[in-house]
């Protein structure tokens, strides 16, 4: 009689798992108008996705199973919870418009999970082709935990940068530009990227002095470097 076995592997799923389902609480509370709720649980499923994959190393216990789930919970909480907190804080007043703008979210974060999953190649990775769909959510979510007031919602010229940041995100997502995974904190992640880890240390004590209001800013300066990298990448190769 077989005997029922509980692999290593089931810890790191555990973590995948409450990713999901803090995915899944946040679209709750978005549609029961809980908006900042909903923004705390997109980054409460960030941290559920980074330690998944902190246990699956600490357990050697990485498999296609774990990737293919991840690529799944993340689709739900960094690609629907953020596009319907998007859509129900600000696009909605666009009508069919709104729908198809905050869908952009959704349906690149999708493409960029689904590329990423065919080019993978062992579990290790150290830069990824593409803004990550974890940064797009949750730098959504800082902005909506910074500007959105639940008397008001968004008001100018707060309101006038919506559009362009979830056509810059959506872009940025399906783009060949490298964005860095973040660093061990071993001795030879530090060696390896020792600004890396200045910065997630500043990072996290400018958060703890503003009360996590810093958020939005934080994952901006990342998703510009990304940025201003590749420009000049691209131009000194031309030279």
């Amino acid at each position: 009689m077989n005997r029922f076995r509980v692999t290593r592997s089931v810890i790191p799923n555990l973590f995948t798992s409450m990713n999901m389902f803090a995915g899944f609480l946040s679209i709750l509370n978005t549609g029961q108008g809980r908006y900042i709720n909903a923004a705390w649980l997109i980054i409460i499923a960030g941290i559920f996705d980074a330690l998944d994959g902190v246990m699956a190393r600490l357990t050697k216990s990485s498999s296609e199973l774990g990737v293919e789930l991840d690529s799944l919970s993340d689709l739900v909480s960094f690609g629907v919870a953020p596009a319907y907190l998007i859509y129900s804080t600000y696009l909605h007043d666009f009508n069919t418009i709104g729908i198809f703008i905050s869908s952009f979210i959704m349906l690149a974060g999708g493409f960029r999970l689904a590329r990423y999953n065919i080019q993978l190649v062992g579990f290790e990775k150290t830069s990824f082709k593409g803004l990550p769909i974890p940064i797009s959510a949750i730098t959504i979510s800082g902005f909506v935990l910074i500007y959105y007031h639940k008397s008001s919602g968004f008001e100018p010229p707060y309101s006038f940068y919506i559009i362009p940041l979830i056509i810059l995100l959506s872009l940025l997502m399906v783009s060949k530009i490298k964005y860095d995974s973040f660093p061990k904190f071993t001795a030879k992640g530090i060696k390896e990227k020792p600004f890396h880890i200045i910065f997630i240390i500043a990072a996290i004590i400018t958060l703890i002095i503003t009360s996590g209001k810093a958020l939005f800013y934080i994952f901006a300066i990342m998703i510009l470097f990304g940025i201003f990298r590749h420009i000049f990448i691209f131009f000194n190769k031309k030279k």
